[in-house]
């Protein structure tokens, strides 16, 4: 699942490049509905991608499946997709008791922020006979036959996904568990990138996950195994103003670990390099990474031109797959 999950990651991140969006940052109420264990959190600006024709062609070739099924939803729901909803914001999250290896369990849990009619929505639920589950005090509303449900915590945010993974955030922010706003290390991550047009913070785990599939076959070599335990989280944001920017950090709190991942990464961008298109060479040519302080850098930048021709790469589309 994690595999599945991060490679639907990939494209929502190379979908957003089409244009350019205000920051994306939760609110609180959206972090409380976050709980606490969890692995990975994607935040992307949904309204820039219903304004640019780009940005939706891009969408529809490579969206993950949790963003279709939400779209199709938003349709046949009441909701107006062009206007009510400004972010999305997905979290990958081992559920409470399952321990912190139980990556098996993960669930994914989506959380949308926007101006939504109340009022309008539920009207349209009552016409289609629509009758929400209790959750406490909350109302679980099923979405048009997709499987997923939904519950507005306010008149700005509405969480939704599986009937288990709704619960399990929404026990995080009535207080039965612990949410996201209790986890230091992902929060101070969350700090680094939470101000940029579309960001994502990873924990330990995902860090570790992340970097054994950038790795590939690098990623089974000894250096890896000794310094992979060191990596203690990671975090990334993308800037579209003036071509397509991505900058991604790894935490590892060790600058021998920092330095010998950054060794590892060099080593297999020159290996790339051999065998890439010409686009992906561009690409990679554009990438650099370094070391400093216990913390590993990536920083890639390019061209509205060179970032079309490198999505119609054999490695894009590998990614994607």
């Amino acid at each position: 699942m994690l595999k599945s999950f991060v490679k639907g990651m990939i494209p929502a991140i190379l979908l957003a490049a089409a244009t350019w969006a205000p920051a994306a940052q939760l609110s609180t109420d959206a972090r409380t509905a976050i709980p606490r264990e969890v692995q990975q959190l994607v935040v992307i600006d949904y309204r820039a991608m219903q304004n640019s024709t780009a940005a939706m062609d891009l969408r529809d070739r490579v969206m993950p499946p949790d963003l279709k099924q939400f779209d199709d939803a938003l349709r046949k729901s009441g909701l107006n997709e062009n206007h009510d909803v400004d972010q999305l914001a997905f979290a990958l999250f081992r559920p409470a008791g399952n321990g912190k290896d139980a990556s098996d369990s993960l669930v994914t849990v989506g959380i949308a922020q926007g101006q939504f009619s109340l009022t309008d929505i539920l009207a349209n639920f009552r016409k289609q006979k629509v009758r929400p589950t209790m959750v406490r005090t909350n109302k679980l509303y099923p979405l048009a036959k997709t499987g997923m449900v939904a519950c507005f915590v306010d008149t700005s945010t509405m969480v939704f996904g599986s009937s288990d993974a709704v619960t399990k955030a929404l026990d995080a922010r009535d207080g039965i568990s612990s949410s996201l706003l209790t986890n230091g290390p992902m929060m101070d991550a969350m700090k680094s990138v939470d101000s940029d047009a579309l960001w994502s913070i990873l924990d330990q785990k995902g860090t570790q996950t992340m970097m054994k599939q950038v790795l590939g076959e690098a990623g089974s070599i000894t250096d890896f195994d000794t310094v992979k335990k060191r990596l203690q989280a990671s975090w990334y944001a993308m800037d579209f103003q003036h071509g397509v920017k991505f900058d991604l950090t790894l935490s590892t709190g060790d600058s021998f670990a920092a330095a010998t991942l950054s060794s590892l990464l060099n080593a297999a961008l020159v290996v790339r390099k051999m065998s890439g298109t010409e686009p992906e060479k561009q690409a990679l040519a554009a990438t650099n990474i370094g070391s400093s302080s216990g913390k590993l850098s990536i920083h890639f930048a390019t061209s509205d031109d060179q970032f079309n021709a490198l999505l119609q790469s054999p490695l894009f589309q590998s990614m994607v797959r």
